[in-house]
């Protein structure tokens, strides 16, 4: 049986991104899978992304629809929300963008939070996915759950899901995918790449 390493991080973020990109594409071309799901910004990561692997199928997510070019995240930062020209030069390189709501963590469950003061399962399960994993590892299950509500994903191969924190790529799993409602029917084939854990 071949053991594959799993490439560790001394901790999260977008310093991290040139080496996950470079173990995407070395894993994907030994697995031979051709989609990979990438979590964007303002879409940054899937241009750095189309730039490393040419000729494969990125499939960039970014966060939801806002009412602002600039949102607070959630450790109070402002962030660009998208940058139109980066986007632009993203699709003349194949890729394609989803935006759309977030399963996990967003729409009705966030006002329903922020109403109420309450949580609901679906932050439960984001919650235990970053707490116990990383931030990217919930990115990464998000925006596949995402990719494959649109109909963007082969549902029958699996896919390559990157995700990170603030900015970067530090994580990215090798995925059997699932739609949202079948949330428990995706499978973490592989981890390629992974923060350690913060210290608290």
């Amino acid at each position: 049986m071949q053991t594959i390493p799993v490439n560790i991080y001394d901790k999260e973020g977008i310093e991290n991104t040139e080496a996950t990109l470079e173990k995407v594409l070395e894993r994907a071309q030994d697995l031979n899978i051709r989609q990979v799901v990438v979590a964007t910004t303002t879409g940054q990561t899937a241009l750095a992304c189309a730039d490393s692997m040419p000729g494969m199928d990125i499939i960039g997510v970014t966060m939801h629809a806002v009412d602002s070019d600039v949102y607070v995240n959630r450790h109070g930062e402002k962030v660009l929300a998208k940058d139109p020209s980066i986007m632009e030069e993203a699709r003349r390189k194949g890729v394609k963008f989803y935006t759309g709501v977030h399963p996990l963590r967003g729409a009705v469950t966030n006002a329903l939070k922020d109403a109420f003061n309450g949580y609901s399962a679906h932050d439960v399960i984001a919650e235990t996915l970053m707490k116990l994993f990383s931030t990217g590892t919930k990115v990464a299950v998000e925006c596949t759950l995402m990719a494959a509500d649109a109909g963007y994903l082969d549902m029958q191969n699996d896919i390559i899901a990157i995700g990170g924190y603030r900015g970067g790529a530090d994580t990215a799993l090798v995925l059997k995918p699932a739609y949202s409602y079948r949330l428990f029917e995706m499978k973490v084939r592989e981890i390629i790449c992974f923060p350690r854990a913060a210290q608290k």
